[in-house]
């Protein structure tokens, strides 16, 4: 999903709307071949078929009333043609149609199961991923979130996006693992952020305390199995008064620039440690700064985007599809690179996908080419 005026696939109801019918359809066909051929090909024992199929899609009242009309076809069909095994077909349909409603029943019941784990995952989801501002002053803002676990929607990718006295600052990160195990983890740090961003002048400060927040969560809910739970996070500060962006990376992928047409991959000189590793590998921070004028666009993301695969296995081209996007407002250029991602990873998603596309307006009001 985009968090603000998110994209929607066009769903076909037509096709939709034939598939639901598809077992009046077969009834019909089946009666009606039934009726036009000779007897002795028995078309009418193929009958049961159409509740067992309308099982899989219907409730299970209308499962039931199906497989009374396919009963009473039965016996209309017998007055035509008296040597049809008439018993036997509507034993088989009344047999069908009880196993029928019945499965029709534990089908509804685990649906309503799965939404209510949508519900709370979804209500998991405003809390990590909160709703946020489109504009911060001059800075616009958009966000792109997609879960590689469909039932969960919702994973070890995090965002986050602050207004500060110290100017607008931004987080994105991924902890190691996907699904719902991976969102108390990310929860922690998103929530450390909120925090720190307000309350610590210094990148380098806010770095620590997110660290100390995911050691304290790893440290209380220890993960399973013998790998450490970690996560890679980008900090980044956009000052109010200048042009200049101050980046703070910790592992994670960097993020791209574009300006005017050319593209800068904005890597840092000294990467800072990995959430939670910091006692391990040492706690060495350091922030890079980057030039940021009006009308260059910023893409923050994870590393499900550059990972994501089509079915030959070749990697999407995050850089070259980056270099070939015009200078387009960020909920535009997230609204492609959904599209595009879907489209190269005809497959499915082998990880979750986050993004932030950040561009920076004229402070007159004019938007620059």
């Amino acid at each position: 999903m985009i968090e603000s005026g998110r994209p929607r696939l066009r769903r076909r109801y037509g096709r939709g709307r034939l598939v639901r019918l598809s077992p009046v359809i077969l009834t019909v066909v089946i009666a009606s071949l039934a009726y036009a051929t000779p007897p002795e090909m028995a078309f009418s024992r193929l009958l049961p078929a159409a509740p067992a199929l309308a099982a899989a899609m219907w409730p299970v009242l209308p499962t039931i009333l199906l497989g009374t009309v396919c009963l009473l076809l039965m016996i209309g069909l017998s007055l035509v043609f008296p040597d049809l095994g008439t018993w036997w077909t509507a034993a088989g349909i009344i047999a069908v149609t009880v196993a029928a409603a019945y499965g029709s029943h534990v089908r509804l019941q685990r649906e309503r199961t799965l939404f209510q784990v949508r519900l709370v995952a979804d209500a998991a989801q405003q809390v990590v991923l909160s709703p946020m501002p489109r504009r911060f002053g001059n800075v616009e803002i958009e966000s792109l979130y997609l879960a590689a676990a469909a039932e969960a929607r919702i994973g070890g990718d995090f965002y986050e996006v602050v207004d500060t006295p110290y100017g607008v600052r931004l987080l994105i990160g991924d902890v190691r693992g996907k699904g719902l195990p991976a969102v108390g983890a990310a929860a922690a740090i998103v929530n450390a952020f909120r925090e720190a961003a307000y309350g610590e002048a210094d990148l380098v400060d806010v770095a620590r305390r997110l660290d100390a927040s995911s050691t304290r969560y790893n440290a209380a809910f220890p993960p399973d199995g013998p790998m450490e739970r970690f996560a890679t996070a980008l900090l980044v500060e956009i000052p109010h008064e200048g042009r200049r962006i101050g980046i703070l990376n910790c592992g994670h992928p960097p993020p791209l620039l574009l300006n005017r047409g050319r593209l800068r991959v904005l890597e840092t000189m000294a990467p800072s440690p990995l959430l939670s590793l910091a006692e391990l590998i040492g706690d060495h921070y350091s922030v890079d700064t980057f030039g940021f004028d009006p009308g260059d666009v910023l893409l923050l993301y994870t590393d499900g985007i550059a990972e994501a695969r089509a079915r030959d296995g070749e990697f999407f081209p995050l850089a070259a599809w980056m270099r070939r996007q015009p200078s387009t407002p960020p909920r535009e250029l997230l609204t492609a690179l959904h599209r595009d991602l879907l489209r190269h990873s005809s497959r499915g998603l082998d990880d979750d996908i986050a993004a932030l596309a950040v561009r920076l307006r004229d402070p007159r009001g004019a938007d620059t080419p």
